[in-house]
C-alpha cells in the first residue's frame, strides 16, 4: 500500500511537468494566431521589367531603312523627314512629343520579412518554456517551446508571403503595368512610318 502511494506521488509531477510544457505550448501558439492575423500595410513598389533578352527595349518607333536605289544621304533625310510628318499626320501620334513608358511591374514586400516571425516566435516559444519548465526543467521547457514557436512562426511567415503574392497579383491584373493605349499609338505610327519609306524605295526593317 505505501508503494502504490510513492508510485502515484512520483507520477503527480511528471503530470504537472507536462502541463505546464502543454500550457506554455498553447501560449506559444495562441500568440502566433494573433501575430499572423495582425495586418500590416505592405509597401509596394514599381519596377521596370527587363526584356527577355537581359537588355532594355528599343523604342517602338525605332526604324532601319536601306535605299533600295542608291538614294544619296541628302535625299534620304529627306525622305525620313516628309514619312516622318506623314505618319503623323496619319496616326496623329509624334513619338517626339510623347514617352513611351517602360513596361513595368508592381512589386509588393511582405512586412516584416520573410523568416522574421519564425526566429521571433521561436525566442518567444524558448523563453516561455524555460519560465513554465521552472528551474529544474527549464532546458527541456526551452527545447519544446523553441520548437513549437519556429512552427507556429513559419506558418505566418508562409501565410504573409502568400497575402503579399496575391497582392501582386491583383496590382498587376488591373493594369498598373504598360500603357496599352500609347502602345499602340506607337505601333500604328511605325506601320504608316514603314509603309512610306517602302513606298519610296527603301527596305525598312
Amino acid at each position: 500500500m505505501v508503494l502504490n502511494r510513492r508510485e502515484t506521488a512520483g507520477k503527480h509531477p511528471l503530470r504537472g511537468r507536462a502541463s505546464r510544457l502543454c500550457l506554455g505550448i498553447l501560449l506559444v501558439l495562441s500568440a502566433g494566431g494573433m501575430t499572423s492575423c495582425y495586418y500590416r500595410p505592405y509597401p509596394v513598389a514599381v519596377q521596370p521589367v527587363p526584356a527577355a533578352n537581359g537588355n532594355s527595349s528599343l523604342p517602338l518607333t525605332q526604324l532601319y531603312f536601306y535605299p533600295n536605289k542608291g538614294q544619296t544621304v541628302e535625299q534620304q533625310s529627306r525622305d525620313h523627314y516628309e514619312c516622318y510628318n506623314w505618319a503623323v499626320k496619319m496616326t496623329g501620334f509624334d513619338p517626339g512629343r510623347s514617352a513611351i513608358p517602360m513596361n513595368q511591374r508592381v512589386s509588393v514586400v511582405p512586412m516584416p520579412p520573410p523568416g522574421w516571425d519564425t526566429i521571433t516566435m521561436s525566442i518567444t516559444g524558448a523563453v516561455l518554456g524555460a519560465l513554465i519548465g521552472g528551474p529544474h526543467h527549464a532546458g527541456e521547457g526551452a527545447l519544446i517551446g523553441a520548437a513549437g514557436g519556429a512552427l507556429v512562426g513559419a506558418a505566418s511567415d508562409v501565410a504573409r508571403q502568400e497575402s503579399a503574392r496575391q497582392m501582386e497579383e491583383a496590382y498587376n491584373a488591373q493594369g498598373l503595368t504598360p500603357d496599352g493605349q500609347l502602345a499602340g499609338q506607337a505601333s500604328r505610327f511605325r506601320r504608316a512610318m514603314s509603309a512610306c519609306m517602302e513606298g519610296r524605295g527603301y527596305t525598312v526593317r
